[in-house]
């Protein structure tokens, strides 16, 4: 029975970084390590959000930096799909706010030490061993402004814009300001009724009416209120699945 439990309990890990080398150095730690379970390896971006979406992994080991499609922009596609636990690995110091922000658990600057790897991966255990592994989606947001409290069913939602350190809530004729991160707010929201459309737009999927060509061959997003909102390129295909469309 123990053993059954350490099997079910052990840790699904997958390493993204675009160098072998780098792979081969954070693989060799974590198999030293009797609570990891399987480890798996991606050489970019594209590969990491199939990847993530495929196997579910427990805890991602992620680069920042790589060809095409860096490590931002793989949580920005991933939406409510990120893993419970995320760790960035790089050699650059200048992107650790923007990381914690977006949902990180550590941030690793190479090169480090076995016993800074460790201290890494203690974290992810405990995150791992406290988080739920299907968190519900919020219903109510708190809009917080001087003097007063206001509570904004996620339902009346129709799209949500980062802007800067906050995101911009609007709600029919009204917009509302939270101090939430965009990443941080589709996470909560969950992927059933909502969906990123661009790096700085998450819409409600029961708000869109349709999609209207550019003369640039680009597409905006139309909701039932008449606001068109940029689709970009990398969130187009995502739509097109949840939205059951033929390929546009």
């Amino acid at each position: 029975m123990a053993l059954a439990d350490e099997r079910a309990a052990a840790i699904r890990v997958l390493v993204v970084d675009d160098e072998p080398l780098a792979r081969r150095n954070v693989t060799i730690l974590l198999r030293g390590d009797p609570s990891i379970g399987s480890i798996e390896e991606c050489g970019s971006g594209v590969e990491a959000i199939d990847a993530i979406r495929r196997s579910k992994p427990d805890l991602v080991f992620l680069d920042v930096q790589m060809p095409e499609c860096d490590g931002f922009d793989v949580l920005e596609q991933l939406g409510a799909d990120l893993p419970r636990a995320l760790i960035f690995v790089t050699a650059h110091d200048e992107y650790a706010l923007r990381a914690f922000e977006a949902g990180a658990l550590d941030y690793l600057l190479k090169p480090f030490d076995d016993a800074r790897f460790g201290r890494a991966l203690q974290r992810a255990r405990e995150r791992l061993a406290h988080a739920p592994v299907q968190p519900q989606p919020v219903k109510r947001l708190v809009v917080r402004s001087p003097g007063k409290l206001l509570f904004v069913n996620v339902a009346d939602i129709d799209w949500i814009e980062a802007a800067s350190y906050y995101a911009c809530l609007h709600v029919g004729r009204a917009t509302h300001v939270i101090r939430r991160t965009l990443s941080d707010l589709e996470r909560d929201l969950g992927e059933e009724k909502f969906i990123r459309i661009h790096r700085s737009i998450i819409v409600n999927l029961d708000r869109i009416h349709g999609l209207q060509l550019q003369s640039g061959g680009e597409y905006e997003v139309v909701l039932k209120s008449g606001e068109r909102l940029r689709l970009s390129r990398r969130f187009r295909k995502r739509l097109e699945e949840r939205m059951q469309a033929p390929h546009f």
